[in-house]
């Protein structure tokens, strides 16, 4: 969780400085989220993610070094620099920006380990504004009907880039699931261990049955939605952070090892940067190519 947390306060740091171009969505303060859920799955499942990645992309094992080479466009990036801060691919992760297309596409990816017969499971993480996008539902209802093997995951940090969820959602979200006959579990904490002994009861059910599964995280982003655009009560940020995951998950710790953490991280952070930044620019006429 801290290393999550260190790489997009460093991310951001650079972006505000100019050292980064295009956009950014940090997950600052949701990282207990990919913690929980990354440490009790196998590997082997597809994972999609969205434009909030970074924190699924370093909880899934990836290499923070690959990632900011990724983010400052270099040539030794996650995909040569050219997917920026939202589209990567690496193993069996990849992510989108495009909110609602996501789902669909995971969906299918899992309609095709189950032909097959891999006996993978797939992933796809959404957020709430993501449930504004009808053909959401249309991939809940195939993978009910063909009961296909994903799980899908909304974390509901309570706005739509600006907008509050009671403003955007009618009704609540685990019922929307239960509309198509899909199973799910609904947790408010951001402790991660809790969030932990719930993603395992997701995969564990959704591999029992083999067929869709749904996992709702609320949480809260301390940063905001993208770069600089924050319009929230700062009341409202202040009184949230009192739930921040590090902090929860750091008073089970001695004080000895927390240091040795904190040390470790930051020059893990730190290299991952600093040789990043160093490195060659994808060549103008090969993009120039890749375009035509």
């Amino acid at each position: 969780m801290l290393l999550i947390r260190r790489f997009e306060e460093k991310l951001l740091e650079l972006f505000s400085s100019g050292k980064i171009v295009g956009t950014t969505h940090s997950y600052i303060g949701q990282e207990a989220n990919a913690v929980g859920i990354f440490s009790v799955l196998s590997g082997e499942e597809i994972i999609f993610s969205n434009h909030r990645c970074h924190g699924h992309f370093l909880a899934y094992g990836g290499d923070p070094y690959l990632l900011a080479a990724e983010v400052m466009g270099k040539v030794t990036g996650i995909v040569g620099g050219r997917g920026g801060s939202q589209h990567i691919q690496f193993k069996n992760f990849y992510s989108s920006g495009i909110q609602g297309g996501i789902v669909p596409i995971a969906t299918g990816m899992a309609l095709a380990e189950k032909y097959l017969n891999t006996k993978r499971v797939a992933i796809v993480f959404l957020g709430d504004g993501t449930l504004g996008q009808g053909i959401v539902y249309e991939s809940f209802n195939i993978a009910s009907l063909w009961k296909i093997p994903i799980l899908y995951i909304v974390e509901n940090n309570l706005y739509a880039q600006t907008t509050p969820t009671e403003q955007s959602i009618a009704g609540d979200i685990q019922s929307r699931f239960k509309a198509f006959g899909i199973e799910s579990i609904e947790l408010d904490t951001t402790d991660v261990i809790k969030i932990q002994d719930g993603a395992r009861e997701a995969i564990e059910r959704l591999k029992d049955t083999s067929s869709p599964f749904g996992l709702i995280l609320k949480t809260y982003r301390f940063s905001a939605h993208s770069k600089g655009d924050d319009f929230r009560d700062p009341k409202e940020i202040a009184q949230y952070k009192e739930l921040d995951p590090i902090n929860i998950y750091r008073e089970k710790i001695e004080e000895k090892k927390i240091e040795g953490i904190e040390a470790e991280v930051s020059k893990i952070v730190f290299d991952a940067f600093f040789v990043a930044e160093l490195d060659p620019d994808p060549d103008i006429k090969e993009l120039v190519n890749i375009i035509k």
